[in-house]
């Protein structure tokens, strides 16, 4: 049994920095490119492994340099690969605009990861993991699979999709940013627990908000620091969240942990290589929650 099982995806980065984010049919000036690994499950499962779980990937990557560079920043990393599924297709590809204040614009062509399914060894690993972590970068039958395999299913609803009831019906943590929760609910926030027992929201630089069922919502303060780059932030406190609630911690402590780890990882450039380690993080975690 491992810790953390992440069903999702895997893409090579190319990020481009930029003085701003381009509007609809005008052409900006890159002042670099830089090229490396990431994609949501494949920075979330980097995220839960250096916070301490034992982690394992579900992922399917092209046969190409992509995937032979992606396997090497994830083993780095101590990530088990040995659910990877390996494909002609190539390994998929995010487009990552990023401005001068750090915010970013993403663009992803799924390629491998669209043949991603949950079979023998993987679906095993699934049933048997303490959480399993998915995202939606990846089909959603194979998501609906894990779902329903897991005993406790952490469901990170982006890219923003409006979602059925018979895949929510085997959430048990809905962890969406702001935007992604009205995609969800269909309305307020507070209409989430309408769909699941308990959601976490994620609000950048304002921390995050607790909600569940038959419980008043929590609010944990944002860390203020400076911003260069807030590729990976979300898939960092996901990824850190499913790590903390694998050691038996309450929601409440999860929450915080990794709501100081994307604070730290908004800090450095770039996706896999921003994500913090647990013991800077929790060196962290005790200057912030005194």
């Amino acid at each position: 049994m491992v810790d953390v099982v992440v069903v999702g995806s895997a893409n090579v980065d190319l990020v481009l920095p930029v003085q701003r984010i381009p509007r609809p049919g005008e052409t900006v000036l890159a002042t670099g490119l830089s090229r490396g690994p990431g994609g949501k499950g494949a920075n979330q499962a980097v995220a839960a492994a250096r916070a301490g779980a034992s982690t394992a990937l579900v992922a399917s990557l092209g046969s190409d340099d992509g995937g032979s560079l992606l396997r090497d920043a994830l083993a780095e990393s101590g990530v088990d690969l040995s659910l990877v599924s390996w494909t002609d297709t190539p390994t998929g590809t995010a487009i990552i605009t990023v401005d001068a204040d750090g915010e970013n614009a993403i663009t992803v062509a799924p390629s491998a990861n669209g043949e991603l399914k949950l079979s023998g060894e993987a679906a095993a690993a699934v049933r048997g993991a303490k959480i399993v972590l998915s995202q939606l970068e990846i089909p959603f039958a194979t998501v609906q699979a894990a779902a329903e395999a897991s005993s406790y299913f952490v469901l990170n609803a982006a890219p923003a999709a409006e979602l059925p009831d018979e895949l929510l019906a085997h959430v048990d943590l809905l962890v969406v940013n702001e935007t992604e929760a009205e995609v969800v609910a269909g309305g307020d926030r507070s209409s989430l627990l309408a769909k699941v027992p308990a959601a976490v929201v994620t609000l950048g630089a304002a921390g995050a908000v607790i909600l569940a069922r038959g419980a008043a919502e929590i609010s944990i303060p944002g860390v203020s620091v400076e911003v260069v780059d807030t590729t990976a932030a979300g898939d960092t406190f996901c990824g850190v969240l499913a790590a903390t609630l694998a050691t038996g911690s309450d929601l409440t402590n999860a929450v915080r942990r990794a709501n100081v780890a994307a604070s730290l990882s908004v800090q450095a450039a770039g996706a896999i290589p921003s994500v913090p380690h647990g013991d800077v993080i929790d060196a962290r975690a005790a200057e912030v929650y005194l």
